[in-house]
């Protein structure tokens, strides 16, 4: 082997070994499969009623709420201690704006999720108490997916609704984050700066593609439920015909459902392959 063909594989080698590339590549085909789904498609042209997008906010606070929750439990953990970014990333506080802003100082009593949500929720904490490790490929997907795609879908969500300035749509806005590329180049350096076994690595791997599988498999079951949600909604983005309540938000499975997609389309459909 000549010093080139050398050299091209020890930079090939150095490339395969980052974390930050490792899962990009591990989750390609997860992230086609997401990506070309009719839903993926119509929120980008702005196909998104306020019904959806008020559930969407329940959805990510839960999400959010247990990501964030269990990173500041670990945040001395020596896995995350590297990418942990309060001040820069959390999202609680602009979620807590726009549920407020769409239902009003009770909202906490009007939070609803469907199951897959849940079940998400759950997985994060499971592995926040458990394996720390594994926080890493969440926080990953779900901050710098939203970072990258956040104002795009800002914008999109903006005129769809007919919103004015930040209100409803702070969860998009990273005040903390003067220049999204320059961060997100720092993230990845301090996410690739992390010891792990190579036993460690490949389950952090995994893990990333268990998120996108979560997101896919909510895109499915609303696939099959679409007709039904657009049969019971049938609203406009400015109008709410139903009293968002637990109670009844129940009685309309495929708006449940929705409110699954919605979050999946905020990380996958725009995020990991503009890091």
């Amino acid at each position: 082997m000549d010093a080139t063909q050398s050299k091209r594989r020890e930079t090939s080698q150095n490339t395969d070994s980052d974390l930050s590339e490792l899962i990009k590549s591990a989750t390609k085909d997860s992230h086609v499969r997401a990506e070309n789904t009719q839903l993926m498609l119509s929120y980008q042209r702005g196909q998104i009623t306020q019904t959806q997008y008020k559930l969407l906010l329940c959805s990510l606070y839960e999400v959010y709420r247990a990501l964030e929750e269990e990173l500041d439990s670990n945040s001395q953990h020596p896995a995350v201690e590297p990418i942990y970014f309060p001040q820069e990333l959390a999202r609680l506080e602009p979620l807590e704006r726009d549920l407020e802003f769409f239902f009003g100082p009770d909202w906490r009593k009007r939070v609803t999720v469907p199951a897959a949500t849940h079940r998400y929720a759950q997985r994060l904490r499971e592995i926040g108490r458990k394996s720390p490790n594994l926080l890493v490929a969440h926080a990953y997907t779900r901050y710098l997916g939203d970072l990258s795609g956040g104002q795009v879908l800002g914008r999109i969500t903006q005129k769809t609704l007919g919103l004015v300035g930040q209100e409803g749509v702070s969860f998009f806005s990273f005040p903390g984050v003067t220049s999204p590329n320059r961060f997100k180049q720092l993230y990845r350096a301090r996410m690739n700066s992390i010891e792990l076994t190579k036993e460690e690595k490949q389950k952090v791997l995994e893990e990333a593609v268990r998120a996108f599988e979560f997101n896919i498999e909510v895109f499915e079951d609303l696939q099959k439920m679409l007709s039904i949600t657009e049969d019971t909604s049938g609203d406009k983005p400015k109008d709410n015909p139903f009293n968002l309540t637990s109670k009844n938000i129940s009685s309309f499975p495929g708006i449940q459902f929705t409110l699954g997609i919605c979050v999946a389309l905020v990380t996958v459909g725009m995020g990991l392959y503009a890091f």
